[in-house]
C-alpha cells in the first residue's frame, strides 16, 4: 500500500470514527446541523489539503484543534459579511453591483480581513481607509487622530502582514 493510500485509509477511518461527536460539538456551537455538518466537511478539507501522514497520539485533540480554527473562521466570515450587507443597505441603489460582483466584493473582503487578522484595529482602519477609501495620508492622520509617521508606521505594518502572509501561502 502506497503512503498516499495509507493516508487516506487513516484520513477515513479518522473520520468514521469522531465524525458523529464532532458533528454534535459543531451543532451545539451553532444551533444549526446543516452548518455543522458544513464545518464538519470544512475540518475534513483543511486535514486532507495537508497531504500528510496521519501518526496521532490524541486523535480528538487534533481534530478539536482544527475544528476551532474552522469555527473561527466561519463566525470572522459571518461578521465581515454582515458589515458588507449594512453597507449595501445603506448604499444608494445606482451604486448596488450586480449579485456576481457583490460576491466577488465580499470574498475579498473576506481574504483582506485574514490577511490583518492580530493587527491592532487602529493598523488595520489605517490601512482599509488607505487601500479602500483612497484616503491621502494626512486625512487618515485627522481622522484617527494620530500623526503622519504613526500613519505611515501603520500602513508600513500592514503592508508587511499582508506581504508575508501571503508569501507563506505560495
Amino acid at each position: 500500500m502506497s503512503s498516499q493510500e495509507l493516508n487516506h485509509q487513516q484520513l477515513n477511518d479518522l473520520y468514521t470514527e469522531n465524525q458523529g461527536w464532532l458533528r454534535g460539538w459543531l451543532h451545539n456551537r451553532l444551533g444549526c446541523s446543516h452548518r455543522a455538518s458544513d464545518l464538519l466537511h470544512d475540518t475534513f478539507m483543511r486535514i486532507l489539503a495537508r497531504d500528510e501522514l496521519l501518526e496521532l497520539q490524541k486523535p480528538k485533540a487534533y481534530l478539536m484543534a482544527i475544528t476551532k480554527r474552522v469555527l473561527v473562521d466561519h463566525w470572522r466570515r459571518e461578521k465581515v459579511e454582515q458589515a458588507y450587507l449594512d453597507a449595501l443597505a445603506a448604499m444608494p441603489e445606482s451604486y448596488v453591483q450586480a449579485p456576481e460582483e457583490q460576491q466577488i466584493l465580499l470574498e475579498t473582503l473576506i481574504e483582506i480581513d485574514a490577511l490583518l487578522d492580530g493587527l491592532p484595529v487602529v493598523v488595520k482602519r489605517t490601512f482599509l481607509y488607505a487601500q479602500l477609501d483612497g484616503m491621502k495620508q494626512q486625512e487618515i492622520a485627522e481622522k484617527l487622530n494620530i500623526s503622519i509617521s504613526t500613519v505611515k508606521r501603520h500602513l508600513v505594518r500592514a503592508a508587511g502582514q499582508c506581504y508575508f502572509a501571503l508569501e507563506m501561502e505560495a
